[in-house]
């Protein structure tokens, strides 16, 4: 029998669950004994056609995808399925007289190297490429693919990743919560899983090895906890939970401000004009990062002029006179493009990604400012924004922000997503209008931590003092030059981390549809000056986790229900 054991993750996706195990199939792994390749090329085809059949089979599942979102990863894993890279890899392997298991298993690790030396959106296709692996090495030993086993009552998954093929296509009727020893808060599987409002956690370590006979769990995708063999209480604790929870959500709506009628404007992330269309559905003030890179991504050549005027007008069109903030391409070494490759670089994360590859390649900026210009001319009524990627120096922000003027836009600003842009802010904000922290990058290059590395979770936490330090010289910029500081990595969206950004000068925060009830309600419960008190109590905390409990001892006690 089950013993009743309690584990810690890290919540990626709100709300409580309990139910019984459905524990996903593993990958299968190599064959062993199979035979070194004999006839390379015929070897070779046999692969090219396993991995044909695994792009049709994740194309077929993106015609049944559950939101635009999920179709569109489903069809950049089954594109990545029969990329030529990956291809020439297995070929190479095949030659030296690997058997076929072993070359694709090879090829793809090799493959998976490189992806994690760019860092940014390759590195996070990773995932997406080992389920390619894994699904076509299955296919080759004639044995079932990993994967969700069939429900036949609502579960709560385990497994030690979950694939973004999987998650893309999960009931939400039917999958009660999510569990996986692996991944990271900013997966593609922690995203879907909040989009489809599914709980979860991840790195709950040791979560496949406490379970036997498959007993039931429960879990808070809030906190990360994870219970295993839960009794009757703890059960009863989780309803509780998710009941005071809808209570002290109960009645959030409107403009964000704080209980003294401090305005913080409430924004949503979105990638693409049909996000816009969603979230603009959403009770909230606009879109504070439109990530336009996505209409670059996974293409032989660059969308014109018309393509991308149609597609930002459509998202203006969708936000009628609310704000609309557009960060510029935010491409180069971390999201390589086939029609704009620099050529190779020895630490590409650190290279000429964001704004650096719009110098190199003005003819793209120019392109894109214009159909920005274009979109609001269009949409008379729209409050656009426009905001530069990776800004580091004074001269960076000048050059964006003449190009910008010279196309007519008129409200400019700049991501500050390095500590040399935040240390330096007052003097990068006299260039422009405004500035928006993306704190998803800045924890990354402050603390020295990949954010794609699960097992540095604990220091891209934005409650690190060292980053919320970051935060506030960018917010001492902000003031003396009175520009407006906005927030729109993931920290927004923490309805306590909300506070303290807030008490330290930020006026906007952005985040996922999903999460702005929870931070607006926070706002309601505390005025300004108790924001202004627990920054400062963040601030002069020794770790993350202290900061953590002081901004919590100061906080009204309906504050634990939303987190």
């Amino acid at each position: 029998m089950t013993e009743r054991v309690v584990l810690h993750g890290i919540g990626v996706s709100a709300g409580t669950a309990s139910g019984p195990v459905a524990v996903v199939t593993p990958a299968v792994g190599i064959d062993q004994y199979e035979p070194a390749s004999a006839d390379p090329e015929a070897d070779g085809q046999r692969v090219r056609d396993v991995l044909g059949e695994v792009a049709s089979s994740l194309s077929n599942r993106a015609e049944h995808a559950n939101s635009k979102a999920s179709k569109d990863v489903l069809l950049a894993t089954a594109n990545l399925a029969t990329d030529r890279g990956l291809i020439r890899g297995v070929d190479k392997e095949l030659k030296k007289g690997a058997g076929v298991t072993k070359a694709v298993h090879d090829a793809v690790e090799l493959y998976a190297g490189k992806l994690r030396k760019l860092g940014g959106y390759m590195a996070e296709r990773v995932t997406d490429l080992y389920d390619i692996r894994d699904r076509a090495t299955a296919r080759l030993r004639n044995l079932p693919e990993p994967g969700v086993p069939a429900l036949d009552e609502p579960s709560i998954l385990v497994a030690h990743d979950l694939a973004p093929a999987e998650t893309a296509t999960l009931d939400p009727e039917m999958v009660l919560g999510i569990v996986t020893e692996a991944g990271g808060a900013t997966s593609h599987t922690a995203i879907l899983a909040a989009q489809l409002g599914i709980p979860a956690a991840v790195q709950v370590k040791g979560v496949s090895n406490a379970i036997v006979d498959e007993p039931r769990l429960a879990i808070d995708g809030s906190t990360g906890q994870v219970i295993v063999a839960p009794t009757d209480e703890d059960v009863a604790d989780l309803d509780e939970r998710s009941r005071r929870r809808a209570a002290a959500l109960e009645g959030s709506a409107g403009a964000g401000q704080t209980r003294d009628g401090y305005g913080v404007k409430l924004l949503a992330n979105i990638g693409t004009a049909d996000d816009a269309v969603k979230a603009a559905g959403h009770d909230l003030e606009g879109s504070g990062l439109f990530r336009s890179e996505f209409l670059f991504l996974d293409r032989d050549s660059a969308p014109g002029l018309e393509e991308q005027t149609e597609t930002y007008t459509k998202a203006l069109q969708a936000f009628g006179d609310r704000r609309v903030v557009v960060r510029t391409l935010d491409a180069g070494a971390d999201k390589p493009l086939s029609f704009a490759d620099l050529g190779e670089e020895e630490n590409p994360a650190l290279g000429r990604r964001g704004l650096r590859l719009s110098q190199a390649r003005e003819d793209l900026l120019d392109t894109q400012l214009q159909a920005l210009a274009n979109a609001a001319a269009n949409v008379p009524e729209a409050e656009l924004w426009v905001m530069a990627p990776m800004v580091a120096t004074v001269e960076e922000a000048q050059w964006f922000a003449e190009r910008a003027r010279a196309a007519g836009l008129k409200q400019v600003g700049i991501m500050v997503e390095t500590p040399a842009a935040a240390i330096r802010a007052t003097h990068l904000l006299e260039q422009v209008d405004f500035a928006s922290i993306g704190t998803n990058d800045l924890s990354q290059y402050t603390m020295a931590a990949d954010r794609m590395e699960g097992e540095l979770a604990a220091l891209l936490s934005p409650w690190q003092p060292a980053v919320l330090a970051m935060i506030r010289e960018t917010c001492r910029g902000g003031k003396t030059t009175n520009k407006p500081i906005g927030v729109c990595g993931e920290a927004g969206g923490d309805p306590a981390a909300a506070l303290v950004l807030v008490g330290l000068g930020v006026k906007s925060l952005s985040m996922a549809p999903g999460k702005v009830n929870a931070v607006r309600a926070a706002l309601a419960l505390h005025d300004l000056e108790t924001c202004q008190k627990m920054a400062e109590e963040a601030l002069d905390a020794r770790t993350a986790a202290e900061a953590r409990e002081a901004v919590l001892a100061l906080a009204d006690p309906v504050l634990k229900d939303l987190l």
